[in-house]
């Protein structure tokens, strides 16, 4: 298989009607590495919008059980990825999302704003740092895909084009970025979770070279002092030296799904979707979305 041979089968496809088939191949193929980057950086945004890293301060789950909170949340979004919306293990994981969503009061701008993150996220960093840049396929498909996940999740107003999942982003960031000392406390969390993944000893330098890929608003929000320029410029220089290095290997010809990251750690003897995530808290109620439009 020759390097863009997968590339030129996605631009055959058409980027609506196989729109999930399309961000398979993309994510499992072409950019397993980068898109678990990317998704990574596309949650840790939404805690700096404090309502939302306030909420997940008082839940705990992401400041004192932050490694499962990263597993489960990768795992069922990879669910859906690798089995399709309609397949009953897809349909076990937007259940269980929708399950525990429905534990809290979060509104409808919240919800469409973390998916605008899993959208405009990925393509910014892919195309920073990727081997190669995403294709106008590949752009619309992700779209759709995602449209499609909110749809099944009950979240209204849904932008219907990349664009309009940016220009949704860029407003929302600029209207509610700001301090929250829990926002800060889950953001210290998974910082140190990141850095856990790696000997002991690297976690200053991780930490460090984890804040210089953020931009200003980001930083500004958690009030992080900014790195210095050269390690922000000696960082950035790296990631993207490892996409061209990946240019010049062969093609990927087996799939690399979420599941198969190093860095899901919670479960070395296998998992049940059903079982993911956190448990609904007993007569709680509050989310948003109508349980007619839940995939059930």
């Amino acid at each position: 298989m020759k390097r863009y041979e997968r590339l030129e089968r996605i631009r055959r496809m058409d980027p609506r009607e196989e729109a999930s088939e399309i961000y398979r191949l993309s994510s499992v193929y072409e950019f397993p590495w980068d898109l678990a980057r990317a998704l990574e950086l596309a949650l840790y945004r939404t805690y700096a919008v404090p309502g939302i890293g306030r909420l997940l301060a008082e839940t705990a789950e992401l400041t004192d059980r932050t490694q499962k909170r990263y597993d489960d949340t990768a795992l069922l979004l990879d669910t859906v990825v690798e089995h399709g919306f309609g397949s009953e293990e897809g349909r076990t994981a937007i259940r269980r999302i929708n399950q525990m969503h429905r534990s809290y009061d979060i509104g409808n701008a919240d919800m469409r704003y973390v998916l605008c993150t899993f959208v405009v996220v990925p393509k910014r960093w892919i195309d920073a740092y990727g081997w190669r840049r995403m294709s106008r396929h590949e752009i619309v498909a992700s779209a759709v895909h995602y449209g499609t996940l909110g749809r099944h999740m009950g979240i209204e107003d849904i932008p219907e084009t990349y664009e309009e999942f940016e220009a949704c982003l860029d407003a929302y960031e600029e209207a509610h970025f700001g301090w929250d000392e829990g926002g800060r406390r889950v953001s210290d969390a998974t910082l140190d979770l990141m850095a856990s993944w790696y000997p002991r000893p690297l976690a200053p330098l991780l930490r460090a070279s984890t804040l210089a890929l953020l931009d200003e608003p980001l930083l500004r929000a958690f009030r992080y002092e900014p790195p210095g320029a050269a390690t922000r410029t000696l960082v950035r220089r790296a990631v993207r030296a490892r996409g061209r290095l990946v240019r010049l290997l062969p093609p990927r010809r087996a799939p690399h799904y979420a599941r198969q990251n190093r860095e899901i750690k919670g479960y070395p003897n296998g998992y049940r979707v059903a079982e993911l995530g956190t448990c609904p808290v007993p007569g709680v109620r509050g989310c948003p979305v109508s349980p007619v439009t839940r995939v059930e």
